[in-house]
């Protein structure tokens, strides 16, 4: 019997209490899957904003010592930079290798013919130097960027104003862009980046040490014969120790969304203060999260059961932890626009309804019923291949 009579409900209680007074007894296990995720991941995330902001800053705030060959050829430039807070200095003997050894975030060549090209109203040529694969060289060279083409716009247009003509003669068009996103949209950029991806990863194997050890551990242990010994039905056996995982999970989570809210609110950094998420917010994400949960609890099940000890049960979380994420690699490479199809696809079904949430969108009850329906009914059948291995009398003898 796959279905769960009236009666099986007290022993579906009965095995959870078990199974949750097991682990509780391992006060270490209990410890790290309680607090080590949820503490884990807002120091980590909030540590890095931390530490964008204060290189960013001091990059951006402080003046910098750029480089430069030829700084004769151009003096009025040289000048201009250093009203920008660009100090050009004399380059070392080897330039190239001094960029390439980090020594150096960017340097400026000045072309020899620079003074020849200025006088006939030629372009002349500048050239920033530096190593497109350091991401910490970006924000130098953007400023050395931005004060180039701000002094070429300055000097183009003192040319045409010398020519009497109006510099808007060379400006045909006005480009202005007006952002529809919301402020919610906007302030939850950083947080939508990450946290879906953190909170599926979370409700996905959030139950794992509990059921591995529950399955796969109580079989190695030769424990899990006389339970199946008795004559409560299989699916009740199953379903208590899906619910203990999912009680575990659950809880992981909320600890997960109460450490994010309580450390964005001591960050002093915008980074920080945008993981910061509201009650109700925290609520619908729990809501959401449900499915993922049985999902992933019921699977583990389904797989813990076939395996002939625990380090091959374990074995399944290497690529298990990289289901979660294949949505957002797939997203980034490339975007998708919403569509009702997605609320049915396991993890991008859960990816765009955290989205929607970060950005307070409304979401409607068809979009409901599509993720609800898919989410429940492949844990459903997750559930039934479970209690159908749990039918095979060999998953009491262990290896």
């Amino acid at each position: 019997m796959s279905r769960l009579s009236p009666h099986s409900f007290a022993t579906v209680w009965t095995v959870m209490r078990k199974e949750l007074r097991d682990i509780a007894r391992d006060h270490r296990t209990l410890a790290l899957n309680l607090l080590l995720t949820p503490m884990l991941y807002p120091v980590l995330i909030l540590g890095m904003g931390k530490l964008m902001d204060s290189r960013t800053q001091t990059q951006l705030e402080q003046p910098l010592q750029i480089p430069t060959l030829g700084r004769g050829h151009a003096p009025n430039l040289v000048a201009f930079l250093a009203a920008q807070g660009l100090q050009t200095v004399d380059p070392p003997p080897q330039l190239t290798t001094a960029i390439r050894n980090q020594d150096i975030d960017v340097a400026l060549r000045i072309s020899d013919d620079y003074a020849q090209a200025w006088r006939e109203g030629r372009p002349a040529l500048v050239e920033i130097i530096r190593d497109s694969t350091r991401r910490d060289a970006d924000v130098p060279s953007a400023r050395l960027q931005a004060a180039l083409t701000a002094y070429g716009q300055q000097v183009g247009a003192l040319r045409l104003l010398a020519r009497g003509i109006d510099a808007q003669v060379a400006r045909p068009l006005d480009v202005a862009t007006q952002d529809l996103a919301t402020a919610e949209a906007r302030r939850g950029i950083f947080m939508a980046a990450l946290l879906p991806v953190l909170l599926i990863l979370t409700s996905f194997v959030g139950g794992a040490a509990l059921i591995l050890d529950a399955t796969a551990g109580e079989r190695e242990r030769q424990s899990l014969e006389p339970l199946l010994a008795t004559p409560a039905a299989r699916s009740a056996i199953v379903s208590g120790k899906i619910a203990a995982a999912c009680v575990v999970g659950l809880v992981t989570l909320l600890l997960t969304l109460l450490s994010f809210k309580f450390s964005a609110q001591l960050s002093s950094t915008g980074l920080g203060r945008q993981l910061n998420v509201g009650f109700v917010q925290m609520l619908q994400m729990l809501f959401v999260l449900l499915p993922m949960l049985f999902i992933g609890t019921s699977l583990l099940t389904w797989l813990a059961a076939a395996a002939k000890s625990m380090k091959e049960a374990q074995s399944h979380l290497t690529w298990l932890l990289l289901l979660p994420m294949l949505p957002g690699y797939a997203l980034a490479a490339y975007p998708l626009k919403t569509e009702a199809w997605q609320f049915a696809v396991p993890f991008l079904a859960q990816n765009q309804m955290l989205l929607k949430l970060i950005r307070h969108e409304s979401v409607s009850a068809q979009v409901w019923a599509i993720y609800l329906l898919a989410g429940f009914g492949l844990a459903g059948l997750l559930w039934f291949a479970a209690v159908r291995r749990y039918h095979q009398e060999r998953l009491a003898i262990s290896a």
